[in-house]
């Protein structure tokens, strides 16, 4: 299985981005599919994330109304869709899939955003 995103980039504040997550090597179905991001000297969390329904979405509350998590089960493929873009969402975004006891990563991107 490989998760491949792509999309980061540098970007203005106010600005959007569009990350894409490719699934390969399996069918795009799993218990759950998110986004995580990483900035220097902290941890991972959890940006946004499908419900194990596959539909139901978790947002964390910095980017709730800001960041839209998507789908395309015809294209193995998950986005996120960033807006209003601020410094402090800078990271590395990576995509995670789980089911049962397995975890997959993509590589990571970089998001960096100027003030």
């Amino acid at each position: 299985v490989q998760l491949v995103e792509s999309g980061g980039g540098l970007v203005q504040a106010g600005g959007s981005l569009r990350l894409s997550c490719v699934v390969s090597g399996r069918t795009f179905s799993f218990d759950t599919m998110g986004w995580y991001r990483q900035a220097p000297g902290k941890q991972r969390e959890l940006v946004a994330a499908f419900g194990i329904d596959g539909v139901s979405t978790y947002y964390v509350d910095s980017v709730e109304g800001r960041f839209t998590i998507s789908r395309d089960n015809a294209k193995n493929t998950m986005y996120l869709q960033m807006n209003s873009l601020k410094p402090e969402d800078t990271a590395v975004y990576y995509c995670n899939a789980d089911e049962g006891w397995s975890t997959w990563w993509g590589q990571g991107t970089q998001v960096t955003v100027s003030s």
